[in-house]
């Protein structure tokens, strides 16, 4: 696939190369010197639209001033049949290169051949990379946060696979350990309220100054249990279909069989609020799966094996401090900068004979890595597990499976809903936290996908005011209405006598205002900005290279005509045109969200 500005980059450092040789032959420049450079595209392009600055670079290899090697390299650039026009020097020796008709026109003929797969790049070689996010608790709504990290693992997976990458999207579902106990604790004694007629009494505070007088209170509810209406809902249906039968059962049997109620309701709730969002996963990995496998006893087992953990009061540990210790050393760190870190050893466990959540997170990552394979396992979390990251990726270390290097995690920042200037906490509808339903409910899935696409380290303020309104401050709408705008023209166009289809032969050397050459350029930049976005797990980079595209069509639109240019220019916008709705299409489609025909 094409990548436009890695080609016209590559271009002008070979122009360069080749110049450099001519030079020397013709005594202009001295031979010898290790000629090299990079090649760029400058924030000011009013002297070129790509600047080199080898002259610089190699002004001491050749013992001359920047400004004679740049002239006498420019003197001898041959540019027939390149992507350039001109070449030309400036300031201190910069050697800038402003692009031909040529190029437009190869930009134009990618985007038309490539069609929808236009903007794919082959970083990614193929290899296998896992992407796992959201990964809520199995114990009730979803939040803000798992909405913002749908988007973000999504747009990520998408950006990776158009780099060449081969992606899996999972989700990891907690169905096992202390939260699930506590779920069916929670749900238990629900249903004991509401066998015993109490279920709308509040629950008893842990403080005796919170408790009101006159007031009766249902004091058998767990302290740390969960407190939400879903839980009551949940008890609610369970009694409905059992009954008062399992009052008198043993608790252990009595929870295992709500816990397995509750998830059994709570999953598929999961799965369907995030396929509403356009998430879809690969796969649910269970985490019980781990457990009844006997994969987590195995992983202890061999990291016990290897010298890595040790006993203590009746639990299993972790030698975190000394593998993260070691490994820091390496690194250069003093050891006493390593002791004001102050490490931990963690519990695998516990003296009851139950494994930790962090054990079972060593043995998930194990799986992915070694038993399935993947080349690289990605991870979307909160920002609140930054302490988590150096653990685990130690403990990959010491199983052998380069942590450092195959287990990337991106942090992401909160969300902060506001409205009418103000932060809203509370869903209107239900009076309680918002959840992804209760937002879903209330603005467009396109609107939601665009605006929590932003750089994970930085916190969002999202605006649901704004993210209703159908005018150009919604950023979501300016890009769509520049994409059913384009629709409109065309099919107007074709009323009218005028096709793409008998379009594709015009002369796109006619494309040379300034409009028209800019919207070509920011066409390019797509598969540079898929390589980038992957690079740096960043795919809020789509947001800014889209909205900017529809920006600078919404300039050529206003500026240059269309509908009744002379013939030959009509043809050659009308294939612009419809190059830029493709595109559009495209990188809409790569965050998740929808490009409209009509608005």
């Amino acid at each position: 696939m094409a990548n436009l500005i890695e080609l016209a980059k590559q271009n002008a450092d070979e122009l360069l190369r080749g110049a450099y040789q001519a030079a020397v032959a013709a005594e202009t420049l001295p031979a010898g010197a290790e000629f090299t450079g990079t090649v760029e595209i400058p924030k000011d392009v009013s002297n070129g639209d790509y600047a080199a600055n080898h002259a610089m670079v190699c002004a001491r290899a050749l013992h001359l001033p920047p400004r004679k090697i740049a002239e006498a390299l420019a003197a001898h650039c041959a540019l027939d049949g390149s992507f350039f026009s001109s070449v030309s020097v400036a300031g201190p020796g910069f050697i800038n290169f402003r692009l031909s008709e040529r190029w437009y026109g190869e930009v134009l003929r990618s985007i038309r051949e490539e069609g929808m797969a236009y903007g794919h790049v082959s970083d990614g070689a193929g290899k296998r990379v896992n992407v796992e996010f959201v990964s809520a608790n199995p114990t009730g709504p979803m939040h803000l946060g798992n909405a913002r990290g749908g988007v973000l693992g999504d747009a990520l997976a998408s950006v990776l696979s158009f780099a060449g990458y081969e992606v899996s999207r999972e989700f990891y579902v907690n169905d096992a350990g202390n939260q699930i106990e506590k779920f069916a604790s929670s749900i238990d004694a629900r249903y004991h309220q509401l066998a015993e007629g109490k279920i709308d009494w509040p629950d008893l505070p842990e403080k005796a100054e919170d408790r009101m007088p006159d007031v009766e209170y249902y004091d058998g509810f767990p302290t740390d249990g969960y407190h939400g209406e879903d839980i009551k809902d949940l008890a609610r249906a369970f009694y409905a279909q059992e009954g008062d039968q399992w009052l008198s059962k043993p608790e252990a049997e009595r929870h295992a069989v709500m816990a397995k109620f509750g998830l059994a309701r709570n999953i598929p709730k999961m799965k369907e609020d995030l396929l509403r969002y356009g998430v879809e996963y690969d796969r649910w990995f269970l985490e019980s799966e781990l457990h009844e496998s006997g994969f987590v006893k195995a992983t202890v087992d061999r990291l016990t094996e290897m010298g890595f953990t040790y006993e203590k009061d009746g639990a299993l540990w972790l030698r975190t401090a000394e593998i993260l210790g070691s490994k820091l050393l390496a690194e250069g760190k003093s050891e006493e900068a390593i002791a004001k870190l102050d490490l931990k050893d963690d519990v695998l466990r516990r003296s009851n004979g139950f494994y930790t959540y962090f054990a079972a997170d060593i043995a998930y990552h194990r799986n992915k890595l070694e038993i399935r394979g993947f080349d690289k396992a990605i991870n979307i979390w909160g920002a609140d597990h930054h302490g988590h990251i150096a653990r685990l990726k130690g403990a990959m270390d010491a199983l052998d499976l380069d942590g450092e290097h195959r287990l990337d995690i991106v942090l992401m920042q909160l969300v902060k809903l506001m409205r009418d200037g103000k932060p809203e906490k509370m869903s209107k509808r239900t009076g309680k936290a918002i959840s992804l339903t209760d937002l879903l409910d209330e603005v467009p899935v396109d609107a939601a996908r665009y605006f929590f696409n932003t750089r994970p380290e930085s916190p969002v303020e999202f605006d649901l005011d704004l993210a209703v309104r159908q005018d150009s401050e919604n950023p979501v709408y300016y890009v769509q209405y520049a994409h059913a705008r384009i629709c409109t023209l065309i099919a107007a166009l074709a009323a009218q006598g005028h096709s793409v289809e008998d379009a594709v032969s015009a002369d796109t050397a006619l494309l040379n205002t300034p409009e028209e050459q800019e919207l070509i350029k920011q066409l390019a930049a797509l598969p540079e900005e898929i390589r980038l976005a992957a690079r740096d797990y960043d795919p809020s980079r789509i947001n800014k290279f889209v909205t900017e595209l529809a920006t600078r069509f919404h300039k050529f639109y206003t500026v240059c005509r269309i509908k009744d240019a002379e013939p030959g220019i009509l043809e050659a916008r009308l294939l612009l045109c419809a190059a830029v709705r493709q595109v559009i299409e495209i990188a809409l489609g790569i965050i998740g969200v929808s490009a409209p025909e009509r608005m």
